[in-house]
């Protein structure tokens, strides 16, 4: 019988460096065997997330000073291709699973990961589909959207050693915030990004919170598997503390 899926949710408000610190602390438990699979479902601050190519945009000190123009904390991300943003009406995921070879089922991880959301959304009316939506952020084909209109939530995907690591963010509600903030952001990066192809759960079935939401994704995991409540722990909070400066952007 397999072990229950840890779940966590701890938030670390002022320190977005080091939240992504403690996702790259877990996965390195669950790589080692010390920690069984683990995820991740909280609530974020804002925060925009930059990928590593973002790094190497002409425009990406602009696009950093954008984001802090609008409330929003700079960092780099743990895996993704481009600039995910999150704020508190926003669930942010981080999934560390054990692999025993991690490069063996890359597209089997996103493609589950994927339809959990559309299923669980589903639950709540939401004509939500696995797929790009053309001038999406950070497109992907394993992106969830709503009827093929606009972007619902994204994924990203890190494989180390022993582990992989599933990220992602899924837009709640207040979908207008993170327009205003893409566009410019976007534009400064060099990247296309159409407005309207971003949306929120809210947008699809009307009012939603966030708590509701959480408790569908959570409810459509036990349908399949048993879950239970875990913890951080010391160790990989001090883990979490040497790769937070990694994640710091100036």
């Amino acid at each position: 019988m397999a072990e229950p899926l840890e779940l966590i949710a701890d938030t670390f408000p002022g320190r977005p460096a080091f939240d992504v610190g403690v996702s790259r602390a877990l996965l390195r438990e669950v790589a080692a065997g010390r920690r069984s699979e683990t995820l991740r479902l909280y609530r974020p601050e804002a925060v925009l997330a930059f990928s590593v190519s973002d790094l190497r945009r002409p425009g990406f000190s602009r696009a950093v000073a954008i984001a802090r123009e609008h409330g929003f904390e700079p960092t780099l991300r743990l895996a993704g291709g481009a600039a995910a943003l999150y704020h508190e009406q926003t669930l942010a995921l981080a999934w560390c699973s054990p692999e025993r070879d991690e490069r063996r089922d890359i597209r089997g991880r996103f493609e589950r990961l994927s339809a959990w959301l559309a299923r669980a959304l589903g639950r709540l009316g939401v004509d939500a589909r696995v797929g790009e939506v053309s001038g999406a952020w950070c497109p992907g084909d394993y992106s969830v959207n709503c009827a093929g209109r606009f972007k619902l939530a994204g994924i990203g995907q890190r494989l180390v050693r022993g582990a992989a690591y599933a990220g992602g963010v899924l837009v709640v509600s207040d979908a207008a915030r993170a327009r205003q903030v893409f566009a410019p952001v976007y534009q400064a990066l060099g990247y296309d990004y159409e407005p309207a192809s971003t949306g929120s759960v809210a947008d699809a079935v009307g009012g939603v919170d966030l708590e509701t939401v959480r408790q569908v994704l959570l409810d459509e995991l036990a349908a399949e598997r048993s879950l239970a409540q875990g913890e951080i722990g010391d160790a990989a909070l001090a883990q979490a503390a040497v790769f937070e400066p990694t994640y710091k952007l100036p």
